[in-house]
């Protein structure tokens, strides 16, 4: 028998809506109690058996169709009080006021046998009173997109929020994919997402813009409480040791993309996590030829704020916004720009020690930084695919550097040709650096590269082919993907497809390039 047990700290501990339900309002309080809104014919398409190990849900359960009503917004359990949470944000660099969870309702605060906490939350679960002039729904496609990333991200070892289940609805959703003034119909789905908290940057921008330091004092003290029960201390004290670590993670994160390859597409405040979690994924996509000025949201097309090489910057800014919300709460600026330091201090940190895995070097010296941005030029200038290339790269001889291995890691053949001379030269500096370095063992450094550059990441067109026969009614492409995913640094004979390079049909075909924010 499905069941849980619930500890619903944040209706407890913060103070709600008086007015329940999903009319559209402007709302003074941290959360207002809204449900569900029910659906046709929920059915279970597709669920991650780690995270519903980790919730102590077992296969008996998943298969009975109770689950699918559950996690399709039909029904409740014991203990689940339904919520969404207020919050604001500066979107594009622009502050955009009250935003909200416009269509995700979490279910409730689920404690596991392990004494875990995860917030269970519903994407696309219907309308809420921050949905604006939205439906509160989620299509199938965009649905796809979130439940396949949340996981493979998990197991990549990228900080992430997570997914257990994809549930169509039976009912059919109205989006107008490209924004031309073409809405068609298309099927609905919702997500269950799991994280330890969905609190964002957001949560303490809103209440802060309006002049509400007691609000943005009980939202700090909660996080701190429920969140961060590890620090200690009080005061401005607490919260610098708070604000500190959430610029640590966040930099450990933001690494952590530019690692895989990760372009997120929507960085705005309202969608940063306080723990340093990879949340919301819409318009997400991987470098596939190395880029960084790519962003795969069309939105962003034309000013690219959130393109690939600008991530770590945008989210130092998204900090200096979630520093100046906090201020009423510090005397002065000092402890906050001692967080901002951190942020800093352990990008730096954290990239090198990613630049020396993905080189295969036991640490990374001054040269090594040159040394990767050298090689950054190259994969860009020759059109390389940068997950092909640097998994390539652990299969080159120091001894006698060549760029065999390399044969099938471009997308364009004359552009290949026209780098051949610069990257001969590049491999020639990088064997002579890995002979210098204590362990020069080509197995054990192919190992160790290998277990940071992965062979498979989850590309647009691989999502897309998936989307294209859940589409047609046959949910069983987003297993497979997924089952991929989960040994995403592993050899996996039989698997290649999932490993190639980008298909040409695939450059312009929407859903495989450019996304839009439209779900």
């Amino acid at each position: 028998m499905l069941e849980f047990r619930f500890d619903n700290a944040l209706l407890r501990e913060l103070p709600g809506d008086p007015e329940s339900g999903p009319r559209v309002r402007q709302v003074a309080q941290a959360w207002s109690r809204v449900e569900p809104t029910p659906v046709a014919r929920p059915r279970l398409l597709a669920h991650s058996r780690e995270m519903a190990a980790r919730l102590r849900i077992d296969e008996h359960d998943i298969a009975a169709r109770s689950f699918a009503d559950v996690f399709g917004g039909n029904a409740l359990l014991p203990g689940m009080d339904p919520f969404a949470v207020n919050y604001g944000g500066h979107q594009f660099g622009h502050w955009a006021g009250q935003l909200g969870d416009g269509r995700a309702i979490t279910l409730g605060e689920a404690i596991n046998a392990a004494g875990e906490r995860w917030e269970l939350q519903l994407k696309g679960a219907g309308p809420t009173p921050y949905s604006r002039t939205a439906d509160g729904r989620a299509v199938l496609r965009s649905s796809i997109r979130e439940f396949l990333c949340s996981e493979a991200m998990h197991h990549l070892g990228v900080p992430t929020t997570r997914a257990l289940s994809l549930v169509g609805t039976g009912d059919d959703v109205v989006r107008d994919m490209f924004y031309d003034g073409h809405p068609k119909a298309e099927p609905g789905a919702i997500v269950c997402r799991v994280a330890p908290s969905f609190i964002r940057f957001g949560n303490f921008e809103l209440p802060s813009s309006r002049g509400d330091v007691a609000l943005l004092r009980q939202w700090a003290e909660f996080c701190i409480g429920r969140d961060f029960p590890h620090l200690s201390g009080e005061g401005e004290t607490l919260y610098g040791q708070w604000f500190g670590e959430v610029c640590e993670r966040t930099a450990v994160m933001v690494a952590h993309w530019m690692r895989v390859g990760f372009v997120h597409g929507v960085m705005n405040t309202d969608n940063m996590s306080i723990l340093g979690l990879t949340i919301d994924y819409g318009p997400y996509g991987w470098i596939d030829d190395y880029d960084p000025d790519w962003t795969p949201n069309t939105t962003d097309a034309q000013g690219r704020r959130y393109r690939f090489g600008w991530q770590p910057k945008i989210a130092f800014w998204n900090l200096t916004r979630l520093a100046t919300a906090l201020a009423p709460l510090f005397d002065g600026v000092d402890r906050l720009n001692e967080g901002l330091q951190r942020y800093a201090d352990a990008y730096t940190r954290a990239d090198r020690g990613h630049i020396a895995g993905k080189l295969g070097l036991r640490e990374c010296r001054d040269e090594d930084v040159e040394l990767i941005q050298a090689l950054h030029t190259l994969m860009q200038d020759g059109q390389a695919d940068m997950t092909l290339f640097f998994r390539a790269l652990s299969r080159v001889d120091p001894a006698a550097p060549s760029a065999a291995p390399f044969a099938d890691a471009f997308y364009d053949p004359d552009r290949q040709a026209a780098v051949a001379p610069a990257l001969e030269s590049w491999l020639d500096r990088y064997g002579a650096r890995v002979r210098q370095d204590p362990e020069a063992d080509l197995p054990a450094r192919s190992s160790r590269m290998d277990a940071v550059n992965p062979k498979y990441v989850m590309r647009n067109y691989l999502a897309q082919q998936a989307i294209d026969r859940a589409e047609q009614g046959d949910p069983a492409g987003v297993s497979e993907l997924l089952e991929v995913m989960r040994r995403p640094y592993d050899e996996q004979p039989g698997r290649e497809a999932f490993a190639g390079k980008r298909p040409e049909w695939a450059r312009q075909k929407a859903g495989c390039s450019m996304l839009s924010c439209s779900s």
